[in-house]
């Protein structure tokens, strides 16, 4: 065998040993319950959010980093975003769609990192989950429980996807996040059209991110 063969049998083993390894875990992740996803993420998050120093200090851009790297990934921010348009959804074109699905999501992020900056020493109650085997979208239930106030409930909707459970709404205390937003959305949609929306949503985007 030449040397260049032996070098690339030597390059191309582990390559095929990280490339099942990749394969088998994220097979695991698709196959996980959508409670167990929940908590998974959640603990993750939390984990890191109460020892992280820098998020601690209220380091934004830290917070940012690690909201887009454990949470954003699980949500399905096309859903999300065609939920919180309604009716509007159907007349905007698929380039439309798809700047309002982004402009939403760095809302949502930036939304959600601000909230992280008030995270002490909450714990997760999680409940127990009501599915049958061949169900494809659950609520999963969750609380709050706070040292300095009755518990807030938090319930995830999730959608069984080819790439495992995505949640594509958050209601809290009762409120779900996605139609919380139908009504602005609409006004704005009235007021300026489709691209008045994304302006508005880009506009506040960049506002938040010049804070």
């Amino acid at each position: 065998m030449s040397v260049t063969g032996t070098v690339m049998r030597r390059i191309a083993l582990p390559l095929l040993v990280a490339a099942a390894t990749a394969f088998n875990v994220a097979t695991a992740v698709a196959q996980e319950a959508p409670d167990v996803m929940v908590k998974r993420v959640a603990s993750d998050v939390l984990a890191t959010i109460k020892a992280d120093p820098l998020i601690q200090a209220g380091n934004q851009a830290r917070i940012r980093e690690v909201i887009e790297a454990k949470l954003a990934p699980n949500f399905d921010f096309m859903r999300m975003t065609s939920l919180a348009m309604g009716k509007n959804w159907r007349t905007a074109t698929p380039e439309q769609q798809k700047r309002l699905a982004d402009e939403f999501r760095s809302l949502l992020v930036r939304t959600y990192s601000g909230a992280v900056t008030q995270y002490r020493n909450e714990t997760v109650d999680y409940k127990p989950l009501k599915m049958n085997a061949a169900d494809t979208d659950v609520l999963v239930r969750t609380a709050v429980v706070r040292s300095n106030g009755p518990p807030v409930q938090i319930d995830y909707s999730m959608e069984k996807t080819a790439d495992g459970w995505k949640c594509y709404d958050v209601i809290v205390g009762g409120v779900s996040l996605v139609t919380n937003y139908r009504d602005e959305f609409n006004a704005q949609i009235n007021n300026g059209g489709i691209d008045g929306l994304i302006k508005t949503l880009a506009d506040r985007n960049k506002g938040v991110a010049a804070k």
